[in-house]
């Protein structure tokens, strides 16, 4: 889930942190430019690892800091493919599923990827799953008794299991037109964004699962 990557960068130190120690100072202004911040095909970058190498501090004509070419490591966020995290459930709608593992909340499961057959319930705002029913249409799934049917609701903790990530650079720019009249501007989406799976064994609440548990234990000890 999380993984090191080495930066290279060129970092001011201000004149007003000119007393303070300098491997300190620098370490102060990597997590500041860098914590929360996601780069392209790197990940969400976390905080400062260890910093590697600092060169020489150099002052530039006109900003009076003190630069220094430098190269360290970050802690970033990029799970691999085919990985099994735990996450929070946020919220459902019609589309799928959004996750969050509190720093992040950028998860999603998307209809596809959820276990069959299993449908949303408007009313409870959850998508449900119906184990061993011959229901093919979500009319059918909703007939269903409620007490058959194991609900992913707010708040749960869920296992899933990564199936890919996207990056999105959101460059800014003035509204596209067409013949002289202005389109409206697409919706902002989020720089990185994380694909997730539940339609397997063992995926989902955790609650779904715990009742197997221990009969596990005993195949185990046999």
């Amino acid at each position: 889930m999380f993984v090191l990557s080495t930066i290279k960068d060129t970092i001011p130190v201000l004149p007003a942190n000119f007393g303070v120690d300098t491997e300190e100072a620098l370490i102060n202004e990597i997590n500041k430019k860098y914590a929360n911040r996601v780069l392209h095909d790197v990940g969400l970058c976390i905080c400062l690892f260890d910093l590697a190498e600092a060169g020489e501090g150099k002052v530039r004509y006109g900003d009076g800091c003190h630069w220094y070419k430098v190269r360290f490591r970050m802690v970033v966020l990029r799970p691999f493919a085919s990985e099994v995290i735990l996450a929070k459930v946020k919220s459902s709608d019609e589309d799928g599923i959004r996750l969050s593992v509190g720093f992040f909340d950028d998860i999603y499961v998307p209809l596809g990827y959820l276990p069959q057959p299993s449908a949303f319930d408007p009313n409870e705002r959850s998508h449900f799953w119906l184990p061993d029913s011959d229901a093919t249409t979500a009319h059918e799934l909703l007939e269903s008794p409620t007490a058959e049917r194991m609900y992913v609701d707010q708040g749960d903790i869920v296992r899933v299991r990564v199936e890919a990530d996207e990056f999105y650079d959101d460059e800014p720019g003035p509204p596209k037109a067409t013949e002289g009249v202005a389109v409206k501007r697409e919706a902002r989406r989020p720089p990185y964004t994380i694909t997730c799976s539940v339609a397997e064994q063992g995926l989902g609440p955790v609650s779904w699962w715990k009742s197997a548990q221990p009969e596990a234990e005993v195949m185990d000890d046999t």
